[in-house]
């Protein structure tokens, strides 16, 4: 795998067989699944409260319902391990986790379809916080998902990363039209019951999908007879339960940093909290700053939303190409310096004005950049993880990711603030963001060729 990695070349005829595969479809479906939450809590409900009249901080901090992601790893050994009565028996352990989260985030935005922000601000965000906590937990099945079904193909990694974006786009970006489309013209409130009938049509795709067959089960008792071995408890019953106590907290953890090295781990564990921060701080600024630099809510759904996903689609096709061709260290590269242009892109419209030739040049930027880091992001983080606990290794992984995303960039609302409203400083900002993420990388993708120096045979199985 990891001349993948770091950047040996496959040939195009093979990389374009790479797509010829009925599972990808599978991944596509539960991207949608994965994407469509944060239309509910993130863009349509930051123009929900920009239209109520609510400050730049205060829709930064109502953001803050997002942290749940940044902390999802703390549960996610459950999904391992844990198998809910009648969902996981019927369905399978990943497919019952999905479908059983789908059906309280359809309760909850029916509950956010009857209220209004601007009178009852707490009662919204404690049922957007409750649509976050079971979108984080279907998250951490949906990844599992994927790394389950396509196992040790490893040159499968960046076309399966690709249809989960795709499919991640698809059901934020379709969903996001339909909402600023028609929300002047019927309100907010009709716009999410119209949401809560697309969670509907989710639950759907996931009843359609097949359930990956594994041996996780099978790694996961040889663990916890190992654990048995180690225990000092001559107890045999105490011995068992904390084994098995052992095998779904610890282990999961234990087995990353064992197998990767403690130096390594912890400069992977830093690059994937840095690398998409400034994107993360532009992202959660970007429909106010579209609102205030003059832009209007059609001009939003057209553009960001439904050309923004055709570009989104496109370049996630090519991104995901180049990374098979060329490698996924170098494809992160390229997407981390490319994000810092597209950064300056929203610099430039911050100080020209809502021209509507520059607003689409930037979404096509914006997109091609996002989607071309994200695959490369997705693929690196997959291949990082072990197959015994597929969930809990990249909830952990993608928990550090999100906490920029989430923590930090709620203060984006206070950093503009205090920029004086300087919407081009801020972007220029952001785009620094993406230095120290750079530098690590580097410093990673030169590890990982030591150690395939160091052990050839290892690393290639």
């Amino acid at each position: 795998m990891l001349n993948r990695l770091d950047g040996k070349s496959q040939g195009w005829r093979e990389t374009l067989l790479s797509y010829s595969d009925h599972r990808l479809f599978y991944i596509f479906l539960l991207g949608c699944a994965s994407g469509f939450p944060w239309v509910l809590v993130g863009s349509s409900m930051s123009g929900w409260l920009s239209d109520a009249g609510l400050s730049r901080s205060a829709i930064g901090f109502f953001g803050s319902v997002t942290l749940v992601y940044a902390i999802n790893f703390l549960w996610a050994p459950l999904l391992d391990r844990v198998r809910l009565p009648l969902f996981c028996t019927r369905l399978g352990q990943r497919r019952g986790w999905i479908f059983f989260m789908q059906g309280l985030m359809l309760l909850a935005t029916l509950g956010i379809a009857f209220t209004n922000p601007a009178e009852s601000l707490l009662w919204t965000s404690l049922l957007a916080l409750c649509i976050t906590t079971c979108s984080a937990t279907q998250d951490i099945a949906i990844d599992a998902y994927r790394i389950d079904i396509i196992g040790d193909e490893k040159t499968k990694l960046p076309p399966a990363a690709a249809m989960g974006v795709i499919g991640w786009w698809t059901g934020f970006s379709l969903p996001g039209y339909f909402a600023f489309a028609y929300a002047d013209t019927v309100g907010w409130n009709a716009v999410y019951l119209g949401l809560a009938a697309f969670i509907g049509l989710l639950m759907v795709f996931t009843l359609l999908i097949r359930e990956p067959v594994t041996d996780r089960e099978f790694l996961q008792r040889q663990a916890e007879l190992r654990y048995q071995q180690q225990l000092a408890v001559t107890d045999s019953i105490w011995r068992k339960i904390l084994a098995r106590i052992s095998v779904t907290v610890i282990e999961p953890f234990a087995e990353f940093f064992r197998r990767n090295g403690w130096q390594l781990a912890l400069m992977i564990l830093c690059f994937v909290f840095l690398f998409k921060l400034g994107e993360a701080f532009l992202g959660r600024m970007s429909i106010v700053f579209y609102r205030e630099v003059g832009f209007t809510n059609e001009q939003i759904a057209e553009y960001s939303k439904l050309i923004g996903w055709f570009a989104t689609v496109a370049f996630t096709l090519i991104g995901s190409a180049i990374n098979i061709r060329y490698g996924i260290i170098r494809g992160l590269f390229v997407g981390g310096v490319a994000m810092a242009g597209s950064n300056l892109m929203f610099a430039w419209i911050a100080i020209a004005g809502p021209k509507e030739s520059l607003f689409l040049a930037t979404i096509l930027v914006d997109n091609f950049t996002t989607a071309f880091a994200t695959v490369a992001m997705v693929s690196f983080l997959s291949w990082l993880t072990g197959r015994a606990f597929s969930a809990a290794q990249y909830a952990l992984l993608s928990s550090l990711s999100n906490f920029g995303k989430t923590a930090l960039s709620s203060f984006s609302g206070q950093m503009v603030d205090s920029l004086g409203g300087n919407w081009a400083l801020f972007f220029v900002i952001t785009a620094l963001m993406v230095v120290p993420g750079l530098v690590l990388l580097l410093i990673i993708g030169r590890k990982f060729k030591q150690r395939e120096s160091a052990q050839p045979t290892e690393l290639s199985q």
